[in-house]
C-alpha cells in the first residue's frame, strides 16, 4: 500500500473544475490533481465517464470477480471528486456556473459550442469569472473548415501521417500503417493542455506582471499530432520527401532497432560512433569498426543492408540476457523487448514505485466492492513538492453531496435535487 504524500502539492489552492470526458481532458485534470489541485469531475447521473463502462478488462472485486466498472477509467482519473449534474436541466446548469465562479480552471472537451447551448462555453463563464482559464479541447481547433467535425485519436493518428510512419515497410510481412499501442495523440493533448494551463496561471498570478485575468485555450488533437511527428515532421519540411515506414529501425539512425538472440529477442540503440566501436570490441567484431562502410552514423544508414545481416548473424548466438550483461557497463544501449507484465515486474520499475495502490473510499470498502485500486504513478519527480497520492479513482458521484455542501446547498435542497434527478 501506498502512503499518501505528506506535501500538499505545488498547485494546491488551485480549483479545476473538469467537464471532459474520455481521455485528452481526463490526461490532463488528472495531471493538476497530482499536482495538488482540487478537481471536481462533473459526471452524467447514473452513466458517467463513457470510459465507466469501456471493458473488458474490468475491475474486480474483493472476491476476485469482475464487477462492472471498466479499468479504462482508471488510468486518468485518480485524485479527483466526482460529481453527477444533469447539464441538459436548468438547475444543473445553475450548478455548474456556481462551480465555475469558484473555479481557478474549467476544462471542457465539447465538440465546438456544444456548451453554449447550457450557458456553460468561454464567454459565458468568463462573464461570470474574469480570472478563470478556460481549456477547450477538439478535435480540430475552434476555427478552420473541419472546427465542426468530432475528432478521435484514431482518426487523428491517420490524418497526420503518423499511422503511415509506423508498422512495416509494405513490401515485409505485416506491411501497412498501424496506430501505436496506446492513444498517444489523447495523452500528448493532455500533457500539452496542462502545459498552458500552468502558462496561463503564471500569467495571470505572476507578482510582477501578471494579468490578473484568465483567458481561452484552443488545445486541438489535430494540432498535436502534427506537432510531435517532431523529427519526421522536420526531415519532410527540409527536404520536400515524405518519410516512410520502417518497422523497428531508425530514419536517421544504424544500428537501432530490434535484434534476434538465442532465445528471443533484443533492442540496441546505438547513437553516435562511440557506442558502435565499443559494441564492436564486445561483440568479438572489432572489423566492424574499422570498415569504411560503417565509420559512420551517416554511412551505416546508407549501408545499413550491409550491416544489419551481419549483425544478426552475430546477436543469434547470444541470449537477450548475456548481451545485456555484456553491454551494460559499456555504454551501449542494450535492454529487453518485455511485455506489459514483465515491463512491471522490472527491478528499476519496482525500485521507482511506479505501480501505486490507493484505497477507493477513506474507510477502504467502495459501493461496487472495489476497496483498491493499483495504476502508475506519476512520472514527476519534485524534491520539494512532489505529486500527491490521495485518492483513487472515484466511485461515480461520490463525492456529490461534498461538492454541494462546499457550495452552500443543505440537505433538504440536495435531497431535492436528487428527487429531480438533476444530481
Amino acid at each position: 500500500m501506498t502512503t499518501p504524500s505528506p506535501s500538499p502539492g505545488a498547485l494546491a489552492g488551485i480549483k479545476v473544475l473538469d467537464l471532459s470526458r474520455v481521455l485528452a481532458g481526463p490526461w490532463c485534470t488528472q495531471l493538476l490533481a497530482d499536482l495538488g489541485a482540487d478537481v471536481v469531475k462533473v459526471e452524467r447521473p447514473g452513466a458517467g465517464d463513457d470510459t465507466r463502462h469501456w471493458g473488458p478488462p474490468f475491475l474486480k472485486d474483493a472476491d476476485g470477480n469482475d464487477t462492472r466498472q471498466a479499468a479504462y477509467y482508471t488510468a486518468c482519473n485518480r485524485n479527483k471528486r466526482s460529481v453527477t449534474i444533469d447539464m441538459a436541466t436548468p438547475e444543473g446548469q445553475a450548478l455548474i456556473r456556481q462551480m465555475a465562479q469558484q473555479a481557478d480552471v474549467v476544462v471542457e472537451n465539447f465538440k465546438v459550442g456544444g456548451l453554449k447551448q447550457y450557458g456553460l462555453d468561454h464567454e459565458s463563464l468568463r462573464a461570470l469569472n474574469p480570472r478563470l482559464i478556460y481549456c477547450s479541447i477538439t478535435g480540430f481547433g475552434q476555427d478552420g473548415p473541419y472546427a465542426e467535425r468530432a475528432g478521435y485519436d484514431l482518426m487523428v493518428q491517420a490524418m497526420t501521417g503518423l499511422m503511415d510512419i509506423t508498422g512495416r515497410a509494405d513490401g515485409e510481412p505485416g506491411g501497412g500503417p498501424q496506430r501505436v499501442g496506446v492513444a498517444v495523440i489523447d495523452l500528448f493533448t493532455g500533457l500539452y493542455a496542462s502545459n498552458a494551463i500552468l502558462a496561463a496561471l503564471h500569467v495571470r498570478d505572476n507578482a510582477t506582471n501578471g494579468t490578473g485575468q484568465g483567458q481561452h485555450i484552443d488545445m486541438a488533437l489535430l494540432d498535436v499530432g502534427m506537432a510531435v511527428l517532431a523529427n519526421q515532421a522536420a526531415g519532410y519540411l527540409a527536404t520536400g520527401v515524405a518519410p516512410v515506414r520502417q518497422g523497428n529501425t531508425h530514419p536517421s539512425l544504424a544500428p537501432y532497432q530490434d535484434f534476434p538472440t538465442l532465445d528471443g529477442s533484443m533492442l540496441l540503440a546505438i547513437g553516435n560512433d562511440g557506442q558502435f566501436q565499443r559494441f564492436c570490441a564486445a561483440a568479438g567484431q572489432g572489423a566492424w569498426a574499422q570498415d569504411p562502410r560503417f565509420a559512420t552514423n551517416t554511412l551505416r544508414v546508407q549501408h545499413r543492408a550491409d550491416l544489419i545481416p551481419a549483425m544478426q548473424a552475430v546477436t543469434r548466438t547470444r541470449t537477450t540476457a548475456d548481451w545485456i550483461a555484456l553491454l551494460e557497463d559499456k555504454a551501449v544501449p542494450c535492454g529487453p523487448i518485455n511485455t506489459v507484465a514483465q515491463a512491471f515486474d522490472d527491478a528499476q520499475v519496482k525500485a521507482r514505485g511506479l505501480a501505486v495502490t490507493l484505497p477507493r473510499w477513506p474507510q477502504g470498502e467502495a459501493a461496487d466492492g472495489v476497496q483498491h485500486i493499483t495504476g502508475v504513478a506519476s512520472p514527476l519527480r519534485l524534491s520539494a513538492t512532489p505529486p500527491v497520492l490521495r485518492n483513487a479513482p472515484p466511485a461515480l458521484g461520490q463525492h456529490t453531496h461534498e461538492v454541494l455542501r462546499e457550495l452552500g446547498l443543505d440537505a433538504q435542497r440536495i435531497a431535492q435535487l436528487q428527487a429531480q434527478g438533476v444530481v
